[in-house]
């Protein structure tokens, strides 16, 4: 083919014919089995699932009373819940942590983008 410039090009590709019901072929680089977001969320809720069978086994185990004391107060409570308050509380700190550094960060990609 020769556009108006009068250089040669090469002939545009076809697109290959498809049939009504029939999907198209799946390129050669790509996966007919590649990760996808339901696929993603189904193995999430699956060890979601899994994590929570651990954690009423872990309940079911510990539930001698153990005596607690914090700033003073002091009480008697179970030792899997002091245990999951205890961890709760951290993965609240470590999550308050996370998201100032990723709000200081965006707040910085802002400015620097702004200029």
């Amino acid at each position: 083919m020769v556009d108006p410039s009068g250089a040669r090009s090469a002939p545009p590709i076809p697109a290959p014919p498809t049939s009504a019901g029939r999907p198209p072929p799946v390129p050669a680089n790509r996966s007919p089995l590649r990760a996808t977001r339901t696929g993603n969320t189904w193995i999430g809720i699956v060890i979601f699932g899994l994590v929570l069978v651990l954690l009423l086994i872990f309940l079911l185990q510990n539930t001698q009373s153990v005596k607690i004391s914090y700033l003073g107060m002091s009480g008697h409570l179970s030792l899997a819940v002091a245990m999951l308050m205890a961890a709760v509380a951290g993965v609240l700190l470590t999550a308050t942590a996370g998201s100032l550094r990723i709000w200081q960060l965006r707040r910085r990609v802002r400015r620097s983008t702004r200029r």
